[in-house]
């Protein structure tokens, strides 16, 4: 079965894109999504994570003490890499048992994450999409969504890829500037990844 990755940097409108391919009845894995549930279902990944961090990331009824994480890895590049080694294998088990369970009538599923390329993940992907928007509508839509500053959605752009970066490494290009129909570029995707 293909396996299609989809990313863009925070603010592109990569989830509104993936809403699009899955009423074409394709399946999303959402891996941000799936990384927030293991840190507290994975038995291997709730272990390492008390090793590199303590005991006091997590509460004693097992609940994720995101303040105490943050407050180690949000400016300290090195313990925010130690974080994701050990998070990224978790999510790609995850990948691997998700993609064996999809029925054979599914034609190909999609990887949606924020870290595709920063994390290794795509090459587990046969096709790579980005999704791109400019700057100022991704800092606008994200101030707005989140409630927070511009300083505060560029100090968390800083920490992914540009979208320059992330074009080298992609195969196809979705264009969400509000100019042009997400809709019919996701239609025209589709169609390719029908006949490949």
């Amino acid at each position: 079965m293909l396996k299609v990755g989809i990313t863009g940097g925070i603010g592109s409108g990569k989830t509104t894109v993936c809403k699009v391919f899955e009423t074409l009845g394709i399946p999303v894995f959402y891996a941000d999504t799936v990384a927030k549930e293991l840190m507290v279902t994975d038995s291997i990944l709730i272990a390492g994570v008390k090793s590199a961090f303590g005991a006091a990331s997590y509460s004693p009824n097992g609940i994720l003490n995101n303040k105490h994480i943050a407050n180690i890895v949000f400016n300290n590049k090195t313990e925010l890499e130690k974080l994701n080694s050990l998070v990224h294998p978790a999510v790609f088990r995850a990948f691997d048992t998700w993609e064996k369970e999809m029925p054979q009538s599914v034609p190909y599923t999609l990887k949606e994450a924020a870290l595709l390329f920063e994390s290794g993940s795509y090459k587990m992907c046969d096709k790579n999409i980005l999704v791109t928007a400019p700057l100022n509508l991704k800092l606008a839509r994200v101030m707005q969504r989140d409630g927070v500053t511009e300083a505060q959605v560029q100090a968390r752009m800083d920490k992914q890829f540009t979208d320059e970066q992330k074009a080298k490494m992609a195969d196809y290009f979705i264009d969400n500037t509000e100019k042009s129909s997400v809709i019919l570029q996701v239609l025209d995707l589709h169609q390719q990844f029908l006949s490949l």
